[in-house]
């Protein structure tokens, strides 16, 4: 068995304008999704997905995830999760030179599903990664990026950047512009997460502000206008200690910088009731900023503040369904074949 992880990712600075080529800046968090990989004797694939934000269920199928496997929950959500899991398959087989390989695979994530923290990303990543080195393939953090990023744009239809993929399997804080990926140096700022218990449809909401920037001049404005913010917010980065304790003065900018994100992501229409309650119920318990993170629609928002203020004022907002801390996860995708073995051992001589 080969096991790896890849952390998932929030957006400082810079969704839906990096499909456009601005620039984007996401930071991995130490929320982390868990592929293991077994290979089997036959060309087939069986997953097993235990928490995926889906109920629990087992697939095997061969070829295309165009069968439809049969189970019991939304098909959408099926497709949303299958849809990965088959294109990061496909990646592995073919960075293997093994277009026969079967598998069978067991994902796990504490990472919601499609809420904007990168679940699809850090689950192909992660597998990607699991089955390359199952069939004997090493390949670099950039490479893995590179092979995730074409399964989420194959499986998104042309609409995925490499943000969110980049992100994962590099770790830490990330400046991607079009095809153009770096990490770059920040502190360990104070994330809190806010979660409203659903999701957006990625797809349809890029569809969206596609029509709007198509349509009207001041639509493509704002894509712009986001992509100033980011380079503003890079700037501030760049002067910050990366291994000091983030002052108020760098807090109080990038916060003001998130707010002004957010409000731009209203006027492009992927915001919510929920999420625009959830970030003012931040605000309100004295974050420095908050603002939505990924595609937007529902899901999650992201804040800035060191102290216990805006947990407690997220826990008492209706509609809040989670909240938590996320520290910047500093390693991207990972082997955790030692940290099975390890625990197998210990439950051996238990």
């Amino acid at each position: 068995m080969t096991v790896s992880s890849a952390p998932g990712k929030v957006y400082l600075f810079g969704e839906h304008a990096v499909v456009y080529g601005e620039p984007a800046v996401p930071c991995a968090i130490e929320r982390r999704a868990t592929v293991s990989v077994d290979r089997r004797d036959d060309d087939h694939v069986r997953v097993v997905a235990e928490d995926l934000s889906l109920n629990g269920f087992a697939v095997e199928y061969s070829g295309s995830t165009d069968e439809h496997p049969d189970v019991d929950v939304p098909t959408s959500l099926v497709e949303a999760a299958m849809g990965y899991i088959d294109a990061a398959v496909e990646q592995a087989r073919d960075a293997a030179d093994e277009p026969d390989a079967g598998f069978d695979i067991t994902v796990e994530s504490d990472i919601p599903l499609g809420a904007g923290l990168g679940s699809s990303a850090a689950v192909v990543v992660a597998g990607i990664d699991a089955a390359t080195r199952e069939l004997g393939v090493e390949l670099t953090p950039q490479e893995i990026a590179d092979r995730a990023y074409r399964a989420e744009h194959e499986v998104q239809d042309g609409q995925a950047s490499r943000a969110d993929t980049f992100a994962s399997a590099l770790g830490g804080a990330v400046r991607v512009e079009g095809d153009d990926c770096r990490t770059i140096d920040a502190p360990a700022l104070p994330f809190v997460i806010g979660f409203d218990g659903g999701s957006g449809d990625t797809g349809e909401l890029v569809a969206g502000v596609r029509e709007l920037r198509e349509t009207y001049d001041f639509a493509a404005q704002t894509v712009e206008t986001i992509g100033d913010v980011v380079r503003e917010g890079e700037s501030i980065l760049a002067e910050a200690d990366p291994d000091g304790t983030p002052d108020e003065e760098l807090l109080e900018e990038l916060g003001g910088l998130m707010d002004f994100n957010h409000g731009l992501l209203e006027a492009l229409g992927v915001s919510s009731r929920s999420l625009d309650n959830l970030v003012w119920a931040a605000r309100s318990g004295d974050a420095y900023g908050a603002k939505l993170t990924g595609a937007g629609g529902g899901g999650c928002i992201v804040a800035l503040d060191p102290t216990p203020e805006t947990e407690t004022a997220l826990q008492y907002t209706p509609g809040c369904e989670d909240v938590f801390r996320a520290e910047l996860a500093t390693t991207g995708v990972q082997s955790e074949d030692d940290a099975e073995l390890g625990a197998e051992r210990e439950e051996r001589e238990r």
